[in-house]
């Protein structure tokens, strides 16, 4: 199938040409038909399925359709959210893109940054808003967001977004849209938080469910390392310096965790970005624009910060701490072996990690190879660590009242 038959006008096909597009992917396929219907939708995809076009596309089309002729005050009639900056401004540049030959305007607002020029684009007029759910709140109680001509609203990453705390927000802000309105929500899992939340805002909804498990797992080559936690980061040296070519996205789990491989691979003098929650919006876009220009070969995030991130021809993943999620590991790897390439995945394994690969291998029905001719070993009889708390088993309780009084007092 190719564009051309899901109905799109000529000025969408031209940007769609441009961008090298040939056939649209799985969930493309599946979804426009559906939005261009005007139904409601639940989309079960992960990152590098081609979601965005999935419902950037058919937004473009059904708002170009119904064009009004002055560009003066013109309404949101679109609205994206998006959980993350990075991922909302990603969006907003793949508008961008496919209305260059439209006259639809878009933006992006999110936080963290100075609200006087979002306010000054606002104040222009656009057809179609990309936000984060906070700053979107902030702005409308401005009254800078006028939400009652919205036709269509798009919920991103919808789990993420549950995950990092926003569902009160996110209800809120589709409270503010009209009731009419035709309702997108993408997820790539369907947790029963969402479920909870689709059946509470979205009506008779089409379901789209695209697993890209399967096909994550035939680009990316994937090899597993068993090791003890404490030479992970001797053993990532070793992959850095022996076996892995190109560039690198590492995974962790923490912020902390973040920091601390970037210090070490500093003072080794590599050269590494890294981005987590904790860094300034700038910070965190400066970071990603070094990497993507080659300006630095490493990366070090974590999975919040780097969702829905797309880095165009990533050679290698690094999971230096497996995931206790199992598509969160097909999330990561799937940032490589993108667009008919092919890509690696390396995996460090300690013991107490071990489960994790059986709910990994499980979910993608396919078994990871072991690389067991390394410099660290993990001992095949070597027990999780586990932390001994120290100090008293008995708990400090908060003393009576009655106990003070019976204390003896020296005065």
């Amino acid at each position: 199938m190719n564009f051309k038959e899901l109905g799109l006008n000529k000025p969408l096909l031209r940007a769609v040409a441009e961008k090298n597009y040939n056939a649209p992917t799985p969930v493309q396929e599946m979804t426009i038909p559906l939005v261009l219907e005007g139904k409601d939708v639940i989309v079960s995809a992960q990152t590098g399925t081609g979601k965005t076009a999935a419902y950037a596309l058919p937004i473009l089309q059904l708002l170009f359709n119904r064009q009004e002729a002055s560009k003066k005050g013109k309404k949101i009639r679109a609205l994206v959210i998006s959980p993350t900056r990075e991922l909302a401004v990603q969006i907003q540049e793949n508008f961008k893109e496919y209305s260059l030959y439209t006259e639809l305007t878009s933006t992006v607002v999110y936080g963290g940054t100075a609200m006087e020029p979002q306010i000054a684009e606002l104040k222009k007029g656009v057809d179609i808003l990309v936000a984060t759910p906070g700053r979107l709140l902030d702005l409308h109680k401005q009254d800078v967001i006028n939400l009652d001509y919205v036709e269509t609203l798009v919920l991103d990453e919808a789990d993420l977004m549950l995950d990092m705390g926003f569902i009160d927000d996110v209800k809120k802000i589709e409270r503010l849209c009209p009731s009419g309105k035709q309702t997108l929500l993408f997820s790539a899992t369907i947790p029963y938080k969402v479920v909870q939340l689709t059946n509470s805002i979205l009506k008779n909804a089409s379901k789209v469910n695209v697993t890209p498990t399967s096909l994550a797992a035939a680009r990316v080559y994937q090899l597993l390392y068993f090791t003890p936690k404490p030479n992970k980061i001797e053993l990532c040296l070793h992959l850095l310096r022996n076996t892995i070519k190109g560039n690198i996205l590492i995974f962790r789990r923490t912020k902390h965790g973040v920091d601390k491989l970037e210090e070490t691979l500093l003072k080794n003098n590599y050269k590494v970005e890294s981005i987590h929650g904790d860094k300034s919006q700038d910070d965190r876009q400066d970071a990603l624009s070094r990497f993507k220009n080659k300006e630095a070969n490493i990366l070090i995030a974590t999975d919040v910060a780097a969702r829905g991130i797309d880095i165009d021809n990533l050679d290698n993943v690094l999971n230096f701490d497996l995931p206790n999620i199992p598509e969160t590991y097909v999330h990561r790897i799937g940032r490589t072996g993108r667009a008919g390439q092919s890509g690696t995945a390396y995996s460090l394994c300690s013991a107490d990690e071990k489960e994790y690969v059986i709910s990994i291998q499980k979910l993608m029905q396919k078994h990871i190879d072991v690389v067991e001719d390394h410099p660290f070993p993990l001992d095949p009889k070597a027990k999780p660590e586990v932390h001994k708390r120290k100090g008293s088993k008995h708990k400090k309780g908060r003393k009576s009242e009655a106990s003070k009084k019976k204390k003896k007092r020296w005065y």
